[in-house]
């Protein structure tokens, strides 16, 4: 009989065939070969139940209900993708045996286990552990595969996070909402991440601005000139510093102190997907979703990166050889020069800066693989450009400085002066093009960044005596300690404290992964130190989900939470559950998460424990008062400009819209292409948080609404509405997941454009903003009538 394997998607499938039945024939749901059937789950085929499948009840949320607690977890098919899941059940009648090739990860696991439990698959199961999808690689793993049953432990841990994920955001969700009166979504993970910016934006809101100034001196000797910072306690007082600058200038001085230090920078480290978000946003504006899509494109479709949905910045030994061939690939592409003038002895096994297995556990950091990239689309080719870069600085020496350390008196007053004088640029050579990475990386992310806002960010009153910024040079810097030098001018410069920044994508990324460093307990420290909140293949889905149920809004690539937003956090920390808005939950599940996935730990003690909290969360909210109306006034207000309401209608009544509006994340599991890279959604919020079942089933007021048109679906029959947050189907409740967004691409959409989109497939021409935040002129296309997707096709 013949083995049967079951990738997590269809170009994975298709890629394994090409390297192990490259004669298979393609059945269109499968391949089929002389030893292998290759078949695909196009990501989440199935997924835990909503509530109203355990009882009918459930399907009008009423706070008397709660908790929903099931004795055990349903299964339940995801309707779009149930053919799909018909073929693995008849393909695997006529298997022997089973590989499990879904991506090597928690949650690919947790894709094969429910598979294998609903449908029921005795056969046994070896299990396929690769980080790329070349030909070498795919046979190697191959002839490595382990028997299923060393990962069960591996599944068990998946299962305890879906399961307790759900208990906390479907309840949560509900509790709050019917306890309020408003669609609130509560998550595990988007909770947390939404306090952040709650935090950060009371932080901004608080922050009182001061003035201070710097006094500024310009030093002479012989053909040098240089420039020193007066050394001293913050100055407050205008009068006192312009006599300072008025003292010095002029005057003979002194060198008190000369110190020269010969320093080398090494390259960044290899990219994570959180570091390579984190550079394309603020060097492209690209998101973190947009990143992920297009990160998942080059690893599945070009295949010219490794896996991309990695935490590590670091390799194992093994891969230290293909880092070598994929460098010799690179000669003949427009990197030649580039890899013709990298040394291949720089990258061994001991350069623990690229090499450090115990740093690695899924999977390594993004490389580049030996196949070289094709017909790539312009926003490819930047993120691949990142990549190669990244890669390729490994391969060249530290860049080294002298830094020059000046102290200068001059009528007893004390100037400092830091000069970086470059000796060779090292792997900077590869940014030559690219000076925030050249001179430090100050725009550009993790290593070597200073801190975003600068010194004065935290809280704004630093004291003691300014430090000078590091002047670059590349001539020679000569300073005669033993001769004297002239104060040729002076200033006093006013300057002022400035607030925290407001988070941009990029930063809120980075504040995600380092969220547990701040926590008192060390054990949580150390538990998410490799984590943060969220994983690095869902972190972009939080984002968006924040976005979808009107948490936050985004202003350029500014993130700015809205009043619901602060509403929801300010009413979770008052009913007494602070620890849903900390990190310091994710830490505790992380950590026992970790060791039930090594068999250190128990799941069901886990999940008891998860139980009580669950309870404790629904007895504190039905304590807690009903937040007033004016809570959630605005985004009414601009409900009802918007014409949802329309005259004497009440704005809390287009609930249904947002309700509507919230469905189809579910249904883009599967949706769109790429099971987690889809147009609708990346990765959904159920799968991150279960706040995205919650919210997807959230309650609905009937009443007068202005019908847009039928529903584009093919055999749905149902008509569209306009909500509060988008253009929802009135069929929602029996599976529809057509839902157009009010706000999409730099538009707010009216309803006449909806049903232009409806009836003709497109708008009239537009003033558009393009996924990578680009103003644009064209037309809007709806590319997906089953969810709603729309697109922009330019103007010719």
């Amino acid at each position: 009989m013949k083995t049967l394997i079951i990738a997590e998607k269809p170009d994975m499938g298709r890629n394994i065939a090409a390297a192990i039945e490259p004669r298979a024939a393609n059945k269109r749901t499968h391949l089929e070969g002389e030893r292998f059937v290759i078949t695909w789950a196009i990501g989440h085929l199935i997924g835990l139940a909503e509530p109203d499948l355990y009882d009918d009840k459930y399907k009008k949320w009423n706070f008397n209900d709660l908790p929903i607690i099931p004795d055990s977890f349903k299964l339940l098919p995801n309707p779009r993708t149930k053919d799909q899941l018909k073929v693995i059940q008849t393909l695997a009648k006529d298997c022997g045996d089973i590989v499990n090739a879904c991506d090597a990860g928690r949650e690919g696991q947790l894709i094969f286990a429910y598979i294998q439990q609903h449908l029921k698959l005795r056969q046994p199961v070896r299990r396929l552990w690769i980080s790329d999808l070349t030909p070498e690689t795919i046979r190697r793993g191959f002839a490595e595969l382990k028997d299923g049953s060393a990962y069960d432990p591996l599944t068990r841990a998946a299962r305890a996070r879906s399961e307790a994920d759900w208990l906390i955001g479907m309840n949560g969700s509900r509790a709050f909402t019917t306890k309020h009166n408003e669609l609130l979504s509560v998550g595990r993970v988007q909770t947390p991440v939404l306090a952040l910016l709650y935090d950060r934006q009371k932080q901004i809101e608080a922050f009182s601005s001061a003035k201070f100034y710097e006094v500024e001196a310009y030093f002479d000797q012989s053909e040098t000139s240089y420039r020193g910072l007066w050394q001293g306690d913050r100055l407050t007082d205008p009068a006192k510093a312009q006599g300072l600058a008025d003292k010095v200038r002029d005057k003979p001085g002194t060198v008190a102190s000369y110190e020269v230090k010969d320093t080398k920078e090494y390259p960044f480290k290899l990219y994570d997907l959180t570091l390579l978000q984190r550079d394309a946003n603020a060097k492209f504006g690209f998101s973190a979703k947009k990143t992920l899509d297009i990160a998942q494109s080059l690893y599945e479709k070009h295949k010219v990166i490794s896996y991309p949905r990695t935490n590590s910045n670091y390799v194992n030994e093994q891969n230290i050889p293909e880092m070598h061939r994929a460098l010799d690939a690179l000669k003949g592409t427009p990197y030649e020069a580039l890899a013709s003038g990298a040394d291949k002895k720089l990258v061994h096994k001991n350069n623990k800066a690229v090499c450090n297995p115990a740093k690695v556990e899924d999977h390594h950091a993004i490389l580049p693989t030996g196949k070289r990239a094709g017909s790539l689309t312009p926003e490819e080719q930047k993120l691949y450009d990142l990549i190669i870069r990244r890669f390729l600085s490994h391969f060249y020496p530290p860049a080294e400085y002298k830094v020059h350390t000046v102290l200068t008196e001059v009528e007893k007053e004390t100037f400092k002066t830091t000069i970086k004088q470059l000796i060779s640029l090292g792997w900077k050579t590869i940014y030559e093009d690219d000076k925030s990475s050249r001179d430090g990386g100050k725009k550009s992310g993790k290593s070597g960044s200073k801190p975003e806002g600068g010194k004065d960010n935290k809280d704004g009153e630093a004291d003691g005596p300014s430090e000078p910024e590091e002047e670059l040079v590349e001539t020679p810097f000569v300073l005669a300690p033993d001769e004297p030098v002239h104060c040729r001018d002076s200033a006093a410069k006013e300057k002022e404290t400035q607030p925290p920044k407001p988070y941009t994508e990029g930063t809120l990324l980075k504040a995600m992964e380092s969220a547990g460093k701040q926590l008192e307990n060390e054990e949580l420290r150390d538990a998410m130190k490799d984590s943060g909140l969220g994983t690095p293949a869902t972190r972009a889905a939080i984002i968006e989900r924040l976005k979808n149920v009107g948490y936050v809004t985004m202003q350029g690539k500014r993130i700015a939470i809205t009043l619901k937003g602060r509403t929801a956090v300010e009413l979770i920390r008052g009913a007494g559950v602070e620890l849903l808005t900390s990190p310091e939950m994710t830490g505790q599940w992380e950590r026992r998460l970790h060791e039930i996935s090594r068999g250190q730990a128990s799941d069901e003690t886990f999940m008891e424990n998860v139980k009580k909290f669950t309870r404790s969360i629904i007895d504190k909210v039905r304590t807690q008062p009903r937040a007033a109306k004016t809570a959630f006034e605005p985004d009414q207000a601009a409900a009802g400009k918007g014409g949802a309401t329309g005259k004497g209608k009440s704005a809390r009544g287009t609930r249904a819209g947002a309700a509507a509006a919230d469905k189809p994340a579910r249904g883009a599991r599967a949706g769109g292409g790429s099971a987690r890279g889809g147009a609708a959604s990346a990765s959904t919020a159920a799968e991150a948080d279960g706040a995205g079942q919650a919210a997807r089933a959230a309650p609905v007021k009937t009443g007068e609404r202005e019908t847009i048109g039928a529903c584009p679906r093919e055999g749905c029959g149902g008509h569209i509405f306009m909500g509060n947050k988008g253009y929802g189907c009135s069929n929602y409740k029996l599976g529809c997941k057509f839902v157009i967004w009010k706000e999409s691409l730099g538009k707010t959409l009216t309803p006449a454009m909806i049903r232009s989109l409806i009836e003709k497939g497109r708008t009239g021409k537009l003033k558009l903003i393009d996924r990578s935040g680009a103003p644009i002129e064209g037309r809007i296309v709806l590319k997906d009538p089953n969810v709603g997707q729309v697109e922009i096709e330019p103007a010719t």
